[in-house]
């Protein structure tokens, strides 16, 4: 395989970007880490690891993630997040492709840590992700849970190992990140032209919860299991509600302007 870039978007990541960035020693030919202008100590770790540091105004994750791409020097790309690290076990299935005659497109599964807690269910795990590609026939699209699309079909290898996930460290994390991440959603709803009923938001919460917590045996995972699963459920409730809240405002607005323009 040819030589394998690393590419990693940060911001704020100091306790975490040093674990990622152990974990593709002896694998990655070059690092590059594009950085939101952080103002913890991310830069400081980054540049004492030896990987290249580039700082960029926030653009969206798909954007910044093929800007990062653009700015390797190879084409054959490995993509992380600063909260993730390859397991030994990914790592030598990574260094067997990269020695191997032939470059792949390879995907993985992500194990997520939760709270300190590994999470087997839930929906969370398997969490496959495609990974490693060819920058000039792949790019991020999606504006949140952003995934690569192919502008030509490829052979995708699943590699043995899991890609280790430390998402949350307290539920308050959580909570904010879904403040952040159901703004981002019901926007995406709503320049899509996407509405959401009454009924709908009063059903889907509900279901979410009963879809992960039994049928994909969240309540296997404990405590944390539970949490995962009902701050899941509020999670769809609350971008719900918010797309119902900018279809409304949005109409407010337009008789407003309506009524303005009446002679």
């Amino acid at each position: 395989m040819p030589k394998l870039s690393v590419v990693i978007i940060t911001y704020n990541e100091e306790r975490n970007i040093g674990r990622c960035l152990d974990s593709v020693k002896g694998l990655a030919d070059e690092v590059v880490v594009v950085d939101s202008f952080s103002t913890d100590k991310t830069e400081e770790i980054c540049r004492a690891a030896g990987a290249t540091f580039i700082q960029r105004k926030w653009e969206g994750y798909s954007d910044t993630k093929n800007f990062a791409a653009s700015r390797s020097q190879f084409d054959w790309v490995l993509s992380l997040d600063a909260d993730e690290a390859l397991s030994e076990t990914l790592r030598d299935s990574i260094l067997r492709v990269k020695t191997g005659d032939e470059p792949a497109f390879c995907e993985f599964k992500r194990l997520t840590n939760y709270c300190g807690k590994w999470i087997y269910h839930c929906g969370w795990y398997p969490d496959i992700k495609l990974r490693i590609y060819d920058r000039k026939i792949a790019l991020w699209k999606g504006e949140l849970h952003e995934q690569l699309v192919l502008s030509a079909p490829k052979k995708i290898i699943a590699l043995a190992g899991d890609l280790l996930h430390y998402s949350y460290y307290t539920v308050d994390e959580h909570y904010r990140q879904i403040q952040k991440f159901t703004d981002i959603s019901s926007r995406e709803y709503y320049s899509n032209g996407i509405r959401v009923s009454v009924l709908k938001l009063a059903i889907a919460p509900v279901l979410n919860f009963f879809r992960n917590y039994f049928f994909k045996l969240g309540f296997l995972d404990g405590y944390p299991g539970f949490t995962i699963c009902r701050l899941s459920a509020y999670a769809t409730f609350l971008k719900y509600k918010k797309v119902i809240k900018l279809y409304s405002r949005n109409e407010i607005h337009t008789d407003r302007i309506g009524e303005i323009k009446k002679p």
